[in-house]
């Protein structure tokens, strides 16, 4: 958006998002290619271990060897053979690098998957459903315990600045509650009413709103990565300047329920989440 300034055009941005928007994708970016390494090395360093369990004994600097006959004659010999099972942990070791760093696939939302089994609901636990800010871990939502708010009925409360990573919900009511610069991490939020929520620069990221209801809901300034809307209905949601990945964009532009116009906020649905010419 600009900001008219005596006859001149000023663009302004939210620097806090950006700046959140920026550390997350750094991070998972790091994160995946450290892992990559990480196997890089391992895979490497078995390599040289299997050679040297085999029975190959370098030589000492300065020395040379001579290969035995069989070895010349055949050209297997266990130098030969060291050499050569070296070369393949390498060549695995430099595949699996090359394909952490320049894998193109986009990040999938947690709960993507074909079969998710979830454990019961602990209906003795009478603080369960309570919105409980995470202490620790954020971006890989750790916590001490499950973070259980399945068939809890939390319409209208107030959860901003709380970090709900790793949050699970099915049939869950949060219709018009505000996540106002709320953390999503890795949520679980399956088939509930999420109708009229605020989640205004919120950071969304890898979670799965399948099959939830987000009718009049608002998405403006948030960080959406790697976040599905399979299923969902997004009617009248408002994603103004939401920063959204270009596969999630596809995907939530091909949704039949992103249209009409935000109670709140008056945004036209499709043209804020950027659709308008898709």
């Amino acid at each position: 958006s600009s900001l008219e300034t005596g006859g001149v055009g000023i663009r302004y941005s939210n620097a806090s998002s950006e700046r959140r928007f920026i550390f997350y994708r750094l991070f998972r970016t790091m994160t995946r290619r450290l892992t990559a390494l990480t196997f890089a090395t391992a895979a490497a360093l078995s390599a040289d271990a299997f050679t040297t369990s085999s029975g190959v004994c370098r030589p000492a600097v300065g020395t040379t060897t001579t290969p035995s006959l069989e070895a010349r004659a055949d050209g297997l010999g266990e130098d030969a053979t060291g050499t050569l099972v070296g070369n393949v942990g390498k060549a695995i070791a430099t595949a699996a690098l090359a394909m952490a760093v320049f894998d193109p696939s986009p990040a999938l939302a947690d709960g993507q998957t074909e079969k998710f089994k979830l454990p019961p609901i602990d209906k003795n636990d009478k603080m369960r459903c309570t919105f409980n800010d995470s202490k620790m871990g954020q971006a890989n939502a750790q916590r001490d315990k499950l973070y259980d708010l399945r068939q809890c009925k939390l319409s209208g409360q107030d959860a901003s600045g709380y970090d709900l990573s790793g949050v699970i919900m099915t049939d869950t009511d949060v219709s018009k509650v505000k996540f106002v610069e709320s953390q999503f991490s890795k949520g679980y939020l399956h088939d509930s009413n999420f109708d009229g929520a605020d989640f205004t620069n919120g950071v969304i990221d890898r979670a799965s709103f399948k099959g939830s209801s987000l009718k009049g809901a608002i998405f403006t300034n948030a960080v959406l990565t790697g976040t599905s809307f399979e299923g969902a209905d997004v009617e009248n949601a408002d994603f103004t300047d939401a920063y959204i990945g270009s596969f999630d964009l596809k995907q939530l532009c091909r949704n039949p329920t992103l249209k009409g116009e935000n109670p709140t906020t008056g945004a036209d649905t499709k043209f804020s989440a950027g659709c308008a010419l898709n």
